[in-house]
């Protein structure tokens, strides 16, 4: 036997999507129906068939995980990864190929799944872990580390019912984290959690594949996914467009994706002015969604002006996926402008920004104070590095990681940072 963990075999899944579904609500409904209208029971379901339409959600898929593996599954919304995950734990069968699993499987895949809302926290750890696979004295034996790990040590005796989204996926991790399955299945359902647990979570994501154990990660945080993931699969409308190394498949994605329109919400608080569209363009002018950090990159946003202004100034924020601002940047010379149509560019400079998501909010203002138009998070984006040393989880790496200069003297205390215009932008979390 091959260390071959999963294997997946041309397999596919097609869901029948318009047409009208009947309802019986016990088989004896049925039978009469068909016994004492036999020609309109057959014509309507002849029809339902007919008018319906076929989807497949997964096409031929083909590939295989070793043991240890941490592989990453990217892709744009209905490009089949949730559809995938739940095929590979059982919860859907598939409409052809195979998936052969040689191993204990762990999943998380949406929140409170396999929890009763009637059944207090303690009980539903219980009934959550025992549906995964433990044993309840399994159970008992790591009851506290769960209950420590999820935090809601006040809340065990409350039906979770009462739990909020972010508190019934805290418990549904810290359940599946402590399962030690073979195969541990995670989806984008971290992202309801808070901050601090998200941390917590990619943690203990590491932790378990430095234990030798396999994961399957979906995430649309492309950051995340080159610190966790050593090999990564792009699936598009159902199909694999590539696999191979993380490094190479982001690429990939962002090669063929990243040229999308954004949706463009601006806020106008008095007229003569108005952000009209933007774009993150890499250092070649290209559209992108995704940056390098080794490269510089470019924020540029088009603005009307309707009538004759003395003073206008552009504005630029970025702020990070923890909700902390990285870095303001305004044009501060006051130029007047006449009415027309104008194009702003702001340079980020190289080897600045810590690999993570960002948001970019925009605005025009005169002296900071009277502002005419905002656009609030009408970007977001991706700095990768293929660089081993980042750890998302040490906060130690700051908001931003510039490379400034240094020198260091033999009979000197320690080492100097030179002055540098990256220096002010410096700003520890």
């Amino acid at each position: 036997m091959s260390d071959v963990i999963i294997r997946v075999d041309n397999l596919g899944k097609r869901y029948r999507i318009g047409a009208q579904q009947q309802r019986h609500d016990t088989l004896r409904a049925r039978l009469v129906e068909l016994i004492s209208s036999p020609l309109d029971y057959l014509r309507t379901t002849l029809k339902a068939a007919s008018d319906a339409e076929i989807l497949w959600a997964l096409k031929d898929i083909s590939f295989e995980v070793k043991q240890g593996e941490v592989v990453g599954i990217i892709g744009r919304n209905g490009s089949g990864k949730s559809t995938l995950l739940k095929v590979l734990s059982r919860i859907t069968a598939p409409t052809a190929g195979r998936a052969d699993i040689y191993g204990k499987i762990g999943s998380l895949l949406e929140v409170g799944t396999g929890f009763h809302p009637e059944l207090t926290g303690r009980e539903n750890v219980y009934l959550n872990g025992i549906i995964l696979g433990m044993k309840k004295n399994e159970v008992d034996r790591k009851f506290d580390e769960i209950v420590e790990f999820a935090g809601l040590e006040k809340f065990l005796e409350t039906p979770v019912k009462r739990y909020s989204s972010g508190m019934q996926v805290r418990l549904a991790f810290a359940v599946a984290a402590h399962l030690e399955p073979e195969i541990l299945i995670v989806d984008e359902v971290l992202a309801v959690g808070d901050v601090a647990f998200q941390q917590k979570c990619l943690g203990k994501l590491q932790e378990v594949s430095h234990e030798g154990r396999t994961i399957l990660f979906v995430s649309h945080n492309l950051g995340v996914m080159m610190e966790l993931c050593s090999r990564a699969i792009l699936l598009h409308e159902g199909e694999i467009v590539t696999s191979g190394t993380t490094g190479d498949v982001v690429k990939t994605y962002v090669s063929k994706y990243s040229a999308q329109t954004h949706e463009l919400v601006t806020t106008s608080y008095q007229t003569g002015a108005a952000i009209t569209k933007v774009a993150l363009l890499d250092s070649q002018q290209q559209s992108v969604q995704v940056v390098d950090y080794k490269l510089p990159f470019y924020i540029e946003f088009q603005f009307e002006i309707s009538e004759s202004l003395l003073a206008l100034s552009q504005w630029v924020r970025l702020e990070n996926q923890f909700g902390v601002s990285v870095l303001f940047a305004w044009l501060a010379y006051q130029q007047a402008y006449q009415p027309g149509v104008y194009r702003a560019s702001c340079e980020i400079p190289r080897e600045l920004l810590t690999p993570g998501r960002y948001y970019v909010d925009i605005g025009l203002t005169n002296h900071r104070v009277h502002a005419y138009s905002q656009a609030h998070k009408c970007l977001s984006f991706d700095v990768i590095s293929e660089d081993a040393a980042f750890d998302p989880n040490d906060s130690d790496w700051g908001v931003v990681y510039p490379k400034l200069s240094w020198r260091v003297e033999e009979n000197g205390n320690g080492a100097t940072i030179s002055k540098s215009n990256l220096v002010n932008a410096y700003k520890k979390r």
